[in-house]
């Protein structure tokens, strides 16, 4: 299944939209929306029912305007899915990083972002390899470039760390999307006695032991909150590494 992809509407009108480039207005009666509007209830809807359930026909339907209606503003949803991101990105908190090292303020950046992917879900699954360049895109970029700032790299490093950080960030946020623990731990409880037959610990003698290790350990047989410890330490250590080369 393709994943939702940013960048995928028409260049020029896109960008408009993100910037809020006004357009002549036409002759006819007053609008009866505004692209603030369209883009909130978008955010809700996808927030409730995830980013399937958005439409042009479902935002106008929550909106109670017909779907003719919402073209007038926005030409599309894969447009309206850059107004999305860029009104999450816009909205994020961005606090002075103070007199913090490069690592806490790496942290800070990471944390963020999952703070974003937990409050919006959806968000974590929408690949912005050809990021949507709006206000918010623009000022999340230069906030957390930040972070990296006075720490040695060169700018086309600085950029690439930034990226190596927040990929890492919303891997773990998608993985994150599995089942609830409680809808895992019933799926354990009916293919446990089927794997114990068929798993054995002489036939895979690693992996009973350190999956029984693991699991013992986190209670589960995964667990996305030592996994994002786990894994932004190694983040980090891998960017020490760079930096104090």
């Amino acid at each position: 299944m393709t994943p939702e992809r940013t960048g995928g509407g028409d260049p020029a009108r896109t960008l408009e939209l993100l910037w809020r480039e006004p357009r002549r207005a036409a002759r006819g009666p007053a609008p009866r929306l505004d692209v603030e509007e369209i883009v909130t209830a978008a955010v809700a809807l996808a927030d409730e029912a995830g980013l399937d359930a958005v439409s042009m026909r479902a935002v106008a339907a929550r909106l109670g305007v017909s779907a003719m209606t919402m073209y007038g503003y926005v030409p599309g949803k894969r447009e309206l899915l850059d107004l999305m991101v860029d009104a999450l990105y816009l909205a994020m908190p961005r606090e002075p990083y103070g007199r913090r090292g490069w690592g806490a303020r790496l942290r800070a950046v990471a944390g963020g972002n999952r703070e974003l992917y937990a409050a919006h879900p959806w968000a974590a699954a929408v690949a912005t390899g050809r990021p949507p360049l709006g206000p918010g895109v623009m000022a999340k970029y230069e906030h957390e470039l930040g972070a990296l700032e006075g720490t040695g790299l060169s700018d086309v490093q600085m950029d690439a760390a930034l990226t190596f950080l927040l990929g890492f960030v919303q891997a773990n946020a998608v993985t994150a999307l599995a089942p609830s623990p409680d809808s895992d731990a019933e799926w354990w409880a009916q293919a446990g006695p089927l794997l114990a037959r068929v798993i054995t610990a002489e036939q895979y003698p690693l992996a009973s032991r350190v999956g029984s290790a693991a699991g013992e350990a986190q209670g589960a047989a995964y667990d996305p909150d030592r996994a994002y410890e786990f894994g932004l330490e190694r983040v980090l250590d891998g960017l020490a590494a760079l930096i104090e080369r």
